[in-house]
């Protein structure tokens, strides 16, 4: 099962140390890439559509806690 993803509304914090910028996110990609191989075969991505995504682990920096990332709200920068 994959760890959930914040949205605009929330973001993660580690609940063991208050962590809420660095994090080290384990993700598994499955994409589409438009390859361009110059003329000496050197590759460059120009296009990559990404068809699914999961989140695997989410570590803190901090105190590398992985059991302790939660999902909470973002503070309000309307006001």
């Amino acid at each position: 099962m994959g760890v959930p993803r914040p949205t605009a509304t929330t973001r993660w914090r580690c609940t063991l140390c208050g962590n809420l910028t660095r994090f080290d996110v384990t993700r598994t990609v499955k994409a589409v890439e438009y390859v361009h191989l110059d003329l000496a075969g050197e590759p460059t991505v120009e296009e990559r559509d990404v068809v699914s995504e999961t989140i695997e682990s989410v570590r803190c920096r901090w105190c590398n806690a992985v059991d302790h990332i939660a999902l909470v709200d973002r503070p309000d920068t309307s006001g």
